[in-house]
């Protein structure tokens, strides 16, 4: 996903300098990062992790009276697909001159949904001496198995830290592949916040052009 969005760019920017070449060489000059894009790109930059779960149901006294009652339970195994990202709206962007501040929200969990072709007859396991089994509980579990998924997601530390670095890394990019267009080094200053958009630190890099990159 990163390589391809990261050949989609340069193909933006190469767009960009056949179109401002002669007699419009001032027009390539005067190119500089543009929010919007920028934007757009944190907007692309998700990053979609498959999950192979089981989750349990469990209900007691489900079926019978006084001391013959039963309790239900069954486990359902599932499949499903989680996006990670980072909430555009939290994204604030400045661009002053060759100084860019970003500022980054902690991904999250965007969407993420059970696949419903992974549930066969199969993927219920009852327990045995449970009481039976209706569609109604079904639908019980897979409700259950989709907030399980959600839930498995967002405490995914590791996954998550990879998809908001997954938007850092092609910001940076951006601004790498203006700054080899128009000549200029680009200095990138990130301001991390977490879920409630409190700002957590701050670190600078150089977004260095290709000829810096060579020596």
């Amino acid at each position: 996903m990163k390589r391809f969005l990261s050949v989609f760019l340069t193909v933006i920017i190469s767009a960009m300098c056949v179109s401002c070449a002669s007699p419009a060489e001032k027009e390539t000059l005067n190119m500089e990062p543009e929010v919007s894009q920028m934007k757009a790109i944190c907007e692309l930059a998700v990053m979609e992790c498959y999950y192979h779960n089981v989750a349990k149901y469990y209900e007691e006294d489900a079926s019978g009276v006084l001391w013959w009652k039963k309790d239900k339970q069954f486990w359902i195994e599932y499949s499903g697909v989680v996006k990670l990202g980072v909430d555009i709206t939290s994204v604030n962007i400045e661009v002053n001159d060759t100084q860019v501040s970003i500022t980054l929200p902690a991904a999250k969990v965007l969407g993420c949904k059970v696949d419903s072709a992974s549930l066969t007859e199969d993927s219920f396991i009852v327990a045995k001496n449970s009481a039976d089994v209706d569609a109604s509980d079904e639908v019980k579990a897979f409700d259950e198995a989709q907030s399980k998924l959600q839930e498995n997601a967002a405490s995914d530390t590791a996954l998550l830290a990879s998809a908001q670095q997954q938007a850092q890394d092609l910001l940076e990019d951006y601004i790498t592949n203006i700054g080899n267009a128009v000549g200029k080094e680009y200095t990138i200053k990130w301001i991390y916040t977490d879920a409630t958009d409190n700002p957590l630190e701050a670190t600078t890099t150089e977004a260095s052009t290709t000829e810096n990159r060579d020596e």
